[in-house]
């Protein structure tokens, strides 16, 4: 027989009905043995659910969504259903909730949940979710990874977090198509004012069919699309060369300045061809409201230099627009836009053409060669730009070409040719000069072999102590040669044939080397290089760690991957970049660990995939919304539904 025996301090009551107990009592089932003798029993302890953790009050913003959990003791297994207003929510049966993304409308709420075992059940208090309007567009993204240092980081995204960046909350929400290939970085405006059309966010996308879009990211509407071309012109073809095909038009990506013009200017360099098979290379300056030609441009881009190098005849060098390309991202410094020029596939004669043009009137202001004597020293850094410090300095890392290793007394080189080098200019009074630079050791090597420092992107690195209590102010680059070098601006070491006379360098830190922009976040630098994982470099007393602090899961094929970063000031570091794979893949990784967090691979049936990849794109986050450029058009992620 089974009986059910209560225990008290005087002793037990043995009871023949289960049924008399109460179900929030414990209790203890003893089995005696059949046939009438008396054995020890076996005492098995069981309790109804008690809730010890009650789901607490949250407050979201409109997009979001919002997780309530519960606690609870007794015998388990437990088994939960969550009520929202009373009602069950279908599927919600675990210990925690996390609703869909909210509106307005789900202010007010309450959300509970029922606790069962087979003993019995306990309701849970009631909390109650509070959803604020969304949060209205803030952050502008005026100009290439973000800032003119090249960080690639906004430090203002409040609505993506490494809770809700994973493939059931979040996902493409939608495509722009366009007429031609996005090699361009797309920008982002708020709060634009369009005469006669309202208020809009603006997002900014170039082609090499030589168009600019203004979208609305919100509604999905085109506000209006211009061409860069003439009457009678096309786009360029490739001129034979592979690397931007099979047309060139907008390569680099543009600059906005919201305070220029009437309502704000963005500024590209468009290449074209006119009927008699003239190439054209011009600055435009385009109304962000309406698209509209500004300043009496477009400006036709010419120049000439003093030298006896390629291109030169009695001692000047010309620039020959069919010749180049501006791959370089635009860089707009006090009142200047400057514009820096890459060859096509090395086809030579070229040189290194850095040139500044005004904003307000698209007149040259000033032009520099750095291998006016010589050859080659083009600028391209895989799409990245002219980066540039506080005190109006520019960065950037040259392409392999001529360095003259007969330097002067301040040893630089006697007839001013840097290939290969990690270039400081000046831009006091608005004319280029250079200031410092820094040459490896091996240059003539490097050179003669094309393993160029100039294929990736240099950043300057915010100012940072050395922990002695000095200031250092330094700058970031790596190239092919799979070196990561530190350089100090102040000092950045010029040339020894010797030894490298460098702030730090990590000799084989980026193996399969660097076609490709780094980012950095929180004292921390992130670096995707060719075949090979995206790397964490933290700092600390402003030295970079000797190797990496952590990594992704996951390599990426050439030619690298260019991260950008969102996070909330510190918190929520979401580290993005682009897989140049078949289909490409947008990943997102915790900015501390580099776990993934999510990918657009994940999700079923291809939801969220966005077509063939393309290089050298760049990500770019701004207002809840992650922007990646195709080859057709720009994909939209963001919180599902």
């Amino acid at each position: 027989m089974i009986y059910a025996e209560i225990l008290f301090p005087g002793g037990p009551m043995r009871l023949q009905s289960l049924t008399q107990i109460s179900c929030c009592l414990a209790v203890s089932l003893i089995y005696t043995g059949c046939g009438g003798g008396s054995q020890p029993g076996r005492t098995v302890s069981a309790a109804a659910p008690s809730i010890t953790a009650q789901p607490t009050n949250q407050t979201v913003s409109a997009g979001e969504t919002a997780t309530f959990s519960v606690t609870a003791v007794g015998t388990t297994p437990f088994s939960y259903q969550w009520q929202k207003s009373s009602l069950p929510i279908s599927g919600a049966t675990s210990a925690s909730y996390t609703t869909a993304a909210t509106t307005t409308a789900d202010s007010g709420s309450q959300f509970s949940v029922v606790v069962s075992n087979a003993i019995g059940k306990a309701t849970s208090g009631a909390a109650t979710l509070t959803v604020n309007p969304a949060v209205p567009a803030t952050t502008d993204v005026l100009t290439y990874h973000n800032d003119t240092a090249r960080t690639g980081q906004n430090l203002t995204e409040t609505t993506l977090t490494t809770r809700n960046v994973n493939s059931a909350r979040f996902g493409k929400q939608g495509f722009y198509p366009v007429d031609g290939l996005v090699d361009a970085q797309p920008l982002y405006a708020v709060k634009v004012a369009v005469p006669n059309n309202g208020t809009h966010n603006e997002l900014i996308v170039a082609t090499e069919h030589d168009s600019v879009y203004a979208f609305d990211p919100d509604s999905g509407a085109t506000l209006w699309h211009v061409s860069m071309l003439k009457p009678g012109e096309t786009t360029s073809d490739d001129l034979s060369c592979g690397q931007v095909t099979p047309e060139i038009g907008v390569t680099a990506t543009p600059v906005i300045d919201r305070s220029a013009g009437p309502n704000g200017a963005i500024y590209v360099v468009a290449m074209s061809k006119d009927g008699t098979g003239i190439y054209h290379q011009r600055l435009h300056a385009l109304d962000l409201a309406l698209g509209t030609e500004l300043f009496g441009g477009p400006a036709e881009i010419q120049a000439t230099y003093p030298g006896t190098g390629d291109n030169s005849a009695q001692g000047i060098v010309a620039f020959d627009p069919s010749q180049y390309k501006e791959r370089a991202a635009l860089l707009l410094l006090n009142g200047v836009i400057y514009t820096a020029w890459a060859s096509h596939c090395d086809f030579r004669p070229y040189t290194g053409w850095i040139m500044g043009y005004s904003e307000s009137t698209l007149a040259q202001t000033s032009v520099l060669n750095v291998t006016p004597n010589g050859g080659a020293g083009a600028i391209w850094m895989s799409g990245a730009g002219l980066a540039a410090d506080s005190s109006g300095n520019i960065y950037f890392l040259d392409g392999n070409g001529d360095f003259d290793t007969n330097l002067n007394t301040g040893a630089f080189p006697s007839n001013g040719d840097y290939g290969n080098a990690f270039m400081k200019l000046s831009t006091s009074g608005n004319q280029l000069a250079v200031a410092d630079y820094f040459e490896m050791d091996n240059e003539t090597s490097e050179n003669g072999s094309d393993t160029d420092l100039g294929s990736g992107g240099t950043i300057v690195l915010p100012d940072l102590s050395d922990g002695s209590g000095h200031t250092m102010h330094l700058a970031v680059g790596a190239g092919k040669d799979t070196n990561l070098y530190v350089v100090n601006r102040d000092s950045m070491g010029k040339f020894s044939s010797t030894s490298n006379n460098i702030y730090q360098e990590l000799a084989g830190a980026l193996p399969g080397g660097v076609f490709s922009m780094p980012a950095y976040f929180n004292n921390t630098l992130y670096y995707g290089s060719w075949g090979h994982p995206i790397q964490a470099f933290t700092i600390t007393n402003a030295t970079l760690s000797s190797t990496a602090a952590a990594q992704t899961a996951n390599s990426f094929v050439y030619p690298g991957a260019s991260p950008s970063v969102s996070a909330n000031g510190t918190s929520n570091g979401i580290v993005w970049a682009v897989e140049n794979a078949t289909p490409a893949v947008l990943h997102a990784y915790d900015a501390t660990t580099l776990n993934e967090l999510y990918n657009s691979n994940q999700a079923s049936g291809g939801r969220d995939q966005f077509g063939a990849g393309n290089k050298y794109i760049t990500p770019m986050v701004a207002n809840g919304r992650v922007f990646v450029g195709t080859t057709n058009g720009v994909a939209v992620f963001g919180l599902l539904p």
